[in-house]
């Protein structure tokens, strides 16, 4: 068995069994991703994949299990790089961060700014995704660290961490006259069109639910994937819009007001997280502090490696 079978095993799965994909992935020839399959086939004594005819069509048992083993292996093979990696080069290498365009636009610039000051040889990649894509990084150990706000708590093999809390907040152009209503309820916000989240992101389930449980049946308009072309659509006069706090700035959203509405959302809770048994360089955990304080490296490491620590 050679780590290029474990790669071909695991892409197999990745690309839902279609080995022209596979080979692209993996920069080789269909006949050579078939021929590794075989002779891992024949090494084990098992079929690994349920076919018809030439094609691959999914797991067999004990493929299911070698998958997990698999999965294993080669983290604990990155693992090690990363091991000899922070030994020998401490203060460089890549750290990659998997997030949402709102997190990324609004709440990490300041925590960037002060690690790139301390780390100025690490190479900081910020990679922007839904909330699920963020979870299938980390899972294939392609992101060192998710930041987001859906999907990250309960995802299988991902450990979290409470980060932020903020509320959502309604945005309406300068005259409008919503900003007279004193206080401002649900009721009043519902009786406008509205421009919001797109399912699945920055809190949009919460915003759904708060609506549904006044037994509102709010007139969704638009939604956008993030806060910025909301605004650019509440600017036009298309709507009053529902964005993160954190979004809007008086300074930058000029022509924009945001309304006392923070009672009117419940809070949301934004999470870091990593692949359970993922080895972090030392600047990765420096970074994860940057964020929050409170998570240190001490706080941090046993969650991740809940059995190496507890050997320790």
């Amino acid at each position: 068995m050679n780590f290029q079978q474990l790669r071909i095993i695991r892409e197999a799965v990745r690309q839902n069994f279609n080995l022209t994909e596979v080979a692209s992935a993996l920069f080789t020839s269909q006949s050579g991703v078939s021929k590794h399959i075989k002779d891992l086939e024949d090494e084990l004594g098992v079929e690994l994949f349920i076919r018809r005819g030439k094609r691959l069509l999914g797991l067999t048992e004990p493929g299911k299990e070698l998958v997990e083993i698999v999965e294993r292996m080669l983290l604990d093979a990155r693992n090690i790089k990363r091991l000899a990696q922070q030994f020998s080069q401490r203060d460089e290498g890549k750290l990659v961060i998997a997030t949402t365009h709102t997190q990324a636009r609004y709440v990490l610039p300041p925590v960037v700014t002060r690690f790139k000051q301390a780390f100025p040889k690490v190479h900081l990649e910020l990679h922007q995704g839904s909330p699920a894509e963020i979870v299938a990084l980390l899972q294939a150990g392609d992101a060192d660290i998710g930041i987001a706000t859906e999907a990250l708590d309960g995802a299988p093999d991902i450990v979290t961490f409470d980060y932020h809390r903020w509320h959502h907040a309604v945005i309406v152009q300068e005259g409008h006259p919503l900003a007279d209503v004193h206080p401002l309820t649900l009721e009043a916000v519902a009786e406008y069109p509205i421009i919001t989240y797109h399912e699945g992101y920055t809190g949009r389930a919460r915003i759904d639910q708060t609506f549904a449980a006044q037994g509102l049946a709010p007139d969704i308009v638009m939604s956008a994937l993030d806060s910025d072309v909301i605004k650019t659509y509440v600017e036009l006069g298309l709507g009053i819009g529902i964005v993160a706090s954190v979004a809007f700035n008086p300074e930058r959203d000029r022509g924009l007001l945001q309304l006392d509405s923070f009672d009117l959302f419940e809070e949301n809770v934004t999470r870091i997280a990593v692949r359970q048994g993922h080895y972090l360089r030392g600047y990765a955990y420096q970074f994860i502090e940057a964020c929050s304080p409170r998570l240190t490296e001490a706080h941090v490491r046993p969650a991740i490696n809940p059995a190496r620590d507890a050997d320790d």
